[in-house]
């Protein structure tokens, strides 16, 4: 790899969010990268999006698919810096001109989590009792509990990790849904009280993983963050990430997936629901790894034969009234 470097070794500028798990994602892929090109040096240099500045709507009515990423986005078309790190579920399918998704980390386990007040920690999400308040900004989260668990009550929950955490141990919320992979990143993985089975809850197209973004004609830059690529990750991420763009859903709409690779084999289950619960379609395909994105657009072919895109339809003209 260290082939690709030019004689004189350049200053690589990584752009990220400011947000405390944002940082630990960031330093992360930067210690990897130092691993491996010992001799270049990575700055990390940080941004506020629009979607750490708007705190007080929920995140549906804000209707931004580059909520927590366009300023990023700007940041290198305007060459101030050369790549960015996102959570994978944060950075839509269609990237802007001249931008491209360079690589995919490792993925941490990708399952969304249980997080309970202290008085409910003999339960299980199927045990709560009626009326019991869950904590969620999540479309995708809230449709497949509310078509489970029709008897909890549901509300929206902002801000970062510790605030909401603050809310939870206040009594606010009787319980929380928040993405096992970032707990664990923060530390606080001794928070989780359940690890939703995919049965209840299929998680976010490419949760768990982080998203290399930069300048498609950088390709000594390209050919550097190949050295942090995981390419079982990678090949189950643009699989999602082709379902979810062939439905043209941004991440704020109930869309949910799963996928398994076996051997030279990938399996990928995709789920689209009304918000309140009532309608859901769901089906599964299995093909070669190798053609991951021709499987995710298969799939939602399917599942708008079924009656996708009326659901999202629907979705969207509510959103648009701001239901």
């Amino acid at each position: 790899m260290t082939s690709v470097v030019s004689s004189s070794p350049r200053t690589i500028r990584i752009g990220t969010r400011k947000s405390q798990l944002a940082l630990i994602q960031t330093y992360w892929v930067q210690e990897q990268l130092k691993k491996s090109f010992p001799d270049i040096s990575f700055d990390v240099h940080t941004m506020s999006t629009q979607g750490d500045k708007i705190l007080d709507v929920a995140l549906a009515k804000i209707g931004d698919k580059g909520l927590f990423t366009k300023e990023l986005e700007v940041g290198m078309v305007n060459q101030e810096i050369d790549f960015a790190v996102h959570s994978l579920k944060d950075l839509p399918t269609r990237l802007p001109e001249g931008l491209v998704l360079a690589a995919i980390t490792e993925r941490e386990n990708p399952a969304d989590a249980l997080v309970v007040h202290e008085k409910h920690k003999d339960k299980q999400i199927d045990t709560l009792p009626e009326g019991a308040v869950i904590g969620t900004s999540s479309l995708r989260r809230l449709a497949q509990l509310r078509h489970h668990f029709p008897h909890l009550t549901f509300k929206d929950v902002r801000g970062n990790l510790n605030t909401r955490m603050a809310k939870l141990d206040a009594g606010e919320y009787d319980g929380l849904i928040l993405a096992v992979a970032g707990l664990e990143r923060l530390g606080m993985g001794d928070r989780i009280h359940q690890s939703l089975p995919k049965e209840i809850s299929l998680h976010a197209v490419g949760q768990g993983a982080l998203g290399i973004e930069c300048r498609g004609d950088d390709s000594e830059l390209l050919s550097i963050l190949k050295a942090i690529e995981h390419p079982e990750t990678r090949d189950r991420c643009l699989a999602e990430r082709a379902f979810l763009r062939e439905l043209e859903g941004g991440c704020q709409v109930p869309i949910g997936v799963n996928t398994e690779i076996n051997g030279d084999n990938l399996t990928l289950t995709g789920i689209v629901a009304s918000v309140d619960g009532q309608k859901f379609v769901k089906d599964t395909v299995t093909g070669k790894a190798q053609n991951a994105e021709q499987l995710g657009q298969e799939l939602a072919q399917l599942l708008r034969q079924q009656g996708a895109q009326e659901i999202l339809d629907q979705i969207f003209t509510e959103i648009q009234r701001g239901s």
